[in-house]
């Protein structure tokens, strides 16, 4: 027989709280939620927080959208019902780790503001930094980091955001990196300002 609510005993109020974690750690857990179109330069930007991060002594872990699909969401596809059930997860996984004190930078194209609202959602809008990482589609396909564009265009890859499936405009965003207007160094830059701000511990 499943479990359904009533036969369920959280134990929520027996664990040491938050606030004692993050004492320890000196940061205030946070997610930083980057979205955009592959190719946007989210995962470079967040493998470069996270070293600047780490580098002022702060706990970091990244989730990264190809790197979730090949062991938590391996079983999911690319269907809007598998798009949403990815997200869901990730924000749940996300959001256990901001309550232990930690800085999570999460990489995920996102493409859907209904996709970003249950991000939000879950892991709560004052844990979350929302990071729109732009570029246009045509720009991510001339820089083509991982040859998905080829594929796509040689027919070899279905459901593909931007083109197959749609992307859409953010109507929030707390922070908006144009990776076309300014270079990398710039927009980490941008980045690191505003993470530091959202994990610092309140005075």
């Amino acid at each position: 027989m499943s479990a359904t609510p009533e036969h369920l005993y959280p134990t929520f109020d027996r664990m040491l709280p938050r606030e004692a974690k993050e004492s320890m750690l000196g940061q205030r857990g946070a997610v930083i939620w980057m979205y955009g179109l592959s190719g946007s330069g989210k995962s470079t930007l967040a493998h470069r927080l996270e070293r600047a991060l780490h580098e002022e002594g702060r706990l970091v872990k990244v989730l990264d959208g190809d790197n979730v699909r090949t062991g938590l969401n391996k079983n999911l596809g690319f269907s809007d019902e598998d798009r949403l059930e990815n997200i869901r997860r990730v924000a749940e996984v996300a959001k256990l780790f901001a309550d232990c004190g930690v800085v999570v930078i999460a990489s995920f194209i996102t493409p859907s503001n209904e996709l970003r609202r249950l991000a939000r959602e879950v892991v709560g809008g004052s844990d979350l930094l929302e990071v729109y990482v732009k570029a246009s589609f045509e720009t991510c396909a001339a820089r083509d980091p991982k040859g998905l564009y080829a594929k796509v265009q040689a027919g070899e890859v279905k459901h593909f955001t931007g083109r197959d499936s749609g992307f859409e405009e953010p109507d929030h965003a707390d922070l908006v990196v144009d990776t076309e207007a300014a270079d990398e160094d710039a927009c980490l830059a941008t980045l690191r300002t505003a993470a530091v701000e959202k994990i610092r511990l309140p005075r």
